[in-house]
């Protein structure tokens, strides 16, 4: 890699960590930067874990497989088509449920298949009646578009469509699909909202919610927008609730929301087994900058995800990294709608080695092959940590996430 090693241009003036006085997608509680900043307060301890050897992991046995499942042939062979034979945990203990018309609580792992867990039974219940409408609601527009894009990889040939409603994109091309039909709306609350106040969307034609990520939805202070679209939604109505976490507040949300809802947990410990943990401790007469430049040139950091607590902070460390020489992009909270989904696809697709994010990228997406998760900034929680560097050690593979700790 050909670098600039004028440390003086690169970073002789900016600080050493992103602060910054704002924070993306957080909650007023929860944000802000440098000595202001109010998280957890987290034992280092807790950073540093050896990932479990493969052979010791209790292997799961499902008790189904999808040609078992009570479903129309035509989402068989699409399943099949997708190389999907073994349920996942989720997947094998949640679909008969839905199926079956029950409200469901979902507890997993991120990474655990849970988006085909509810797609798969939804599809099913569409084609069983085409007047069935889902709304699916999440909290960042990156999950609602790769959920809208699994979708489609479930129901080719079925004519079943969908329309995604996310901020940052097109309201008016939505409402032109919004025009159109459609079985399923997968979105944001705030756009949702908006476009419901706008009389486009009437939530009074949907029979079914799907919840996702709710924890990060309230999280993110979303939770007057879950409850003005389940009070516009009819009062019997089948809805499943997915959470990484459960809390009083989350516990207070299901009471509300769901009727005698099915409980069903997979989670198997707080942090993914695949993953090795470490800190690295800032000192030894370098910066925190130095010794990150230092990491990113060492052998076997080819796909490495930042994570910063600002999004003005991610974007300063996005541009002294490119004045470096490393192919890099970043994606918060400030990134319009489009160049954040040109980042992702370029991380994916390998085009750049390093992606900046504030935790808005730190839930629910799938991207292939992280090798690395680098805390540059401490997470608020610790919750916050088990899910960002649940993107790397994905797929049975092995992957690290390291620390900073000043």
């Amino acid at each position: 890699m050909q670098r600039s090693f004028n440390r003086a241009s690169a970073f002789g003036r900016r600080p050493s960590s992103f602060g910054g006085n704002s924070s993306g997608t957080r909650r007023p509680a929860r944000q802000g930067g440098g000595r202001g900043f109010q998280g957890q307060r987290i034992d280092p301890a807790r950073f540093v874990k050896k990932a479990v050897i493969t052979e010791q992991v209790e292997v799961f046995v499902p008790e189904h497989k999808f040609a078992d499942f009570a479903i129309d042939s035509r989402l068989k062979v699409n399943i099949t088509r997708k190389g999907y034979v073994t349920p996942t945990p989720i997947q094998d203990k949640a679909i008969p449920h839905i199926l079956r018309g029950s409200d469901l609580v979902g507890i997993a792992n991120t990474g655990t298949g849970k988006t085909a867990a509810f797609l798969i039974p939804l599809i099913n219940k569409v084609l069983l009646n085409p007047q069935e409408n889902v709304l699916i609601v999440v909290p960042t527009r990156e999950l609602a578009i790769q959920i809208d894009d699994e979708l489609r990889g479930f129901t080719p040939g079925m004519r079943m469509f969908s329309v995604c409603c996310v901020g940052g994109a097109s309201i008016g091309y939505q409402i032109s699909n919004l025009r159109r039909q459609h079985n399923f709306i997968i979105g944001t609350p705030g756009r949702i909202k908006d476009l419901m106040e706008r009389r486009f969307i009437n939530l009074a034609r949907f029979n079914t919610v799907v919840l996702d990520e709710a924890d990060r939805m309230l999280d993110m202070g979303f939770v007057k927008d879950m409850r003005t679209m389940m009070m516009a939604m009819p009062k019997t109505r089948h809805t499943l609730f997915f959470s990484a976490t459960v809390n009083r507040e989350i516990e207070g949300l299901i009471n509300e929301f769901l009727r005698t809802p099915v409980r069903i947990s997979v989670k198997t410990q707080d942090t993914a087994k695949n993953v090795d943990q470490d800190i690295v401790r800032v000192g030894g007469g370098k910066n925190k900058l130095q010794m990150l430049e230092e990491l990113l040139t060492k052998p076997g950091f080819n796909k490495v995800l930042i994570f910063g607590r600002t999004k003005h902070g991610v974007e300063r460390l996005y541009n002294t990294l490119i004045a470096s020489g490393f192919k890099a992009d970043a994606i918060h909270g400030d990134k319009v709608h489009s160049r954040r989904q040109r980042a992702l696809k370029s991380f994916k697709e390998n085009h750049i080695q390093i992606l900046i994010a504030t935790d808005v990228a730190a839930r629910g997406l799938d991207i292939p092959d992280v090798s690395h998760v680098i805390n540059y900034d401490l997470p608020a929680t610790y919750d916050d940590y088990v899910h960002r560097i649940g993107r790397t050690g994905r797929a049975n593979k092995t992957g690290k996430a390291l620390t900073f700790i000043e």
